[in-house]
Order: structure tokens, then sequence, then C-alpha cells
């Protein structure tokens, strides 16, 4: 009996040992599972070009015949970067054809919009490569482009060497690309808010968000990530922005809701930004 009670003593830890290690080896090959799928998202993108049923690849010289200026100036873009890898010179998917589908069928009936895939009417093209816009206009709030209301060229020129449309300054063609529809919230004013030099992307996440109004943030963190002052050791524990304490404010909701600052792109009557 005290032999095989020695025996079991000495099993138990040896068969402890091999639990773990085999524990750990599938914790291992999990973890380098992970790895491997976040290097491919983040090094690489798969791309599966857009078919068209009986169609084949005709290369973005065919394309240039008819539509030069679009060829001409998509070679200077960053979808122009799009490469099948391969061995040899490979055309097939590349260039126009990644996003509009093999164009054979387009060219043999003389330019049937029909025969094409038209990214202005569906945002399938651009959803293919741009995963994450996928899922951001899937969240509550976010512009209607799943609902066909507006479409990912009425913002974006996937033609031009600048993806936005307007060709102003860094700062002014952000603004101005939203200004296209949201007019009243761009245009000048008296008293102006300096987060609109940075641009609206500065408090909206623009393809779609969870808060209100596609917020980057839905509290007050909101404005104090650029307007909140550390306070004096005598002070602790109170919110100083300039000089004024706004700790009881910030009790009363939000800086844009609570009936202070409600006149947040910029105010033509108060310098506190009020109507």
């Amino acid at each position: 009996m005290k032999e095989t009670s020695n025996s079991m003593s000495q099993d138990k830890p040896q068969g402890r040992f091999l639990r773990a290690k085999a524990l750990t080896g599938l914790i291992g090959g999990v973890a380098t599972a992970i790895i491997a799928i976040s290097c491919a998202t983040v090094d690489r993108v798969v791309l599966a070009p857009p078919m068209i049923p009986g169609a084949k690849y005709v290369g973005m010289d065919t394309c240039a015949a008819c539509h030069e200026k679009e060829v001409k100036n998509f070679k200077l873009t960053q979808h122009a970067r799009i490469q099948i890898p391969g061995e040899g010179p490979r055309v097939e998917g590349e260039g126009c054809e990644s996003c509009h589908g093999p164009g054979s069928l387009h060219v043999d009936s003389g330019g049937d919009r029909k025969l094409i895939v038209n990214p202005r009417k569906s945002p399938e093209a651009c959803f293919q490569c741009h995963l994450d816009k996928n899922a951001e206009f899937s969240l509550q709030f976010h512009h209607p482009v799943k609902e066909g209301r507006m479409s990912c060229t009425s913002c974006h020129d996937p033609h031009g060497e600048d993806i936005l449309k307007p060709k102003e300054m860094q700062v002014g063609r952000v603004n101005q690309d939203c200004a296209q529809c949201h007019r009243e919230q761009a245009r000048p004013h008296v008293f102006e808010h300096e987060a609109m030099r940075e641009g609206c992307t500065s408090c909206h996440n623009v393809h779609g968000s969870i808060n209100s109004k596609m917020l980057t943030e839905r509290d007050n963190n909101l404005c104090l990530k650029c307007h909140a002052q550390i306070a004096m050791p005598k002070t602790a524990g109170q919110v100083f922005i300039g000089t004024f304490d706004h700790t009881p404010f910030l009790q009363q909701g939000t800086c844009f809701s609570a009936g202070c600052h409600t006149a947040v792109h910029g105010s033509d009557i108060n310098s506190h930004l009020r109507y």
C-alpha cells in the first residue's frame, strides 16, 4: 500500500505538468492564430474584385480609350497601388477593374452602364476593402449610405489625387466636404469655435457612431479633451475652464445640452458660443 501511495504521489505532479504543458500549447496555438489573423488584417487586404457574369478582364489601357481623364488621375491615387500578387505581370482585377469588375461586356456593348459595377449606385464595391467603414455604417447613428440615400462617392472621389472631393487646404477640405450638406454648421461665424479649424472629424465620426450626432464622445469628455485645465492644490476636485470654476455646471449635463454652450459650431451674438 505504501508503494502504491508513493507511486500515486509521484504521478500527480507529473500529470499536472503534462496537463499544464498541453494547456500552454493550446493557448500558444490560439495566440498564434490570433496574431496571424491580426497581421494579415493589418499588413494586407485580401481583395475580391466584383464579378460580372460572362465578363473578362480587359486591363486599364482598354478603359483609357474612353475614360482617359479618369485613368490619368487614377494612376496618382492610393487606389492605384492595389496589386494582385503572383509571378510575372498581372493585370486581371487590377486598376479600374478592381472596383468596377471585369469590363469586356461593357466594352463590347459600346459602354452599356448596366454591364459594369458602379460604386456610386452601391457601396459594396468599396466595402470589399474598407471593412471597418462597413461596420461603422451599421452603427446606430450613421450616414445613410446603406439605405441608398447617399453613396461613398458623395464625399469621396476615388479617381482623384485626393480621396476627399474639395481640393483646398487639409483643414478646409474636410469641412467643405461636410459643408456640401451641413451648410449652416460649416458657415463662418462672428465668434468661431476653434475646433472647426481642426475639422469636423475632431468631434464627429463621419461614417458612424454609437453616440447621437455621430459624436466621438457622448458626454463632457468631448469638450474637456481641449478645454479642461488642471486645478491648483487648494481647489482639488474642481474643474476650471479658463479662470472660471465649471464644476457645478458640469453636473447639469453636457456643455452643449445643459443650456450653456448651445451654439457649438459658432455664434454670431455671443463669445461664449450661445444663441
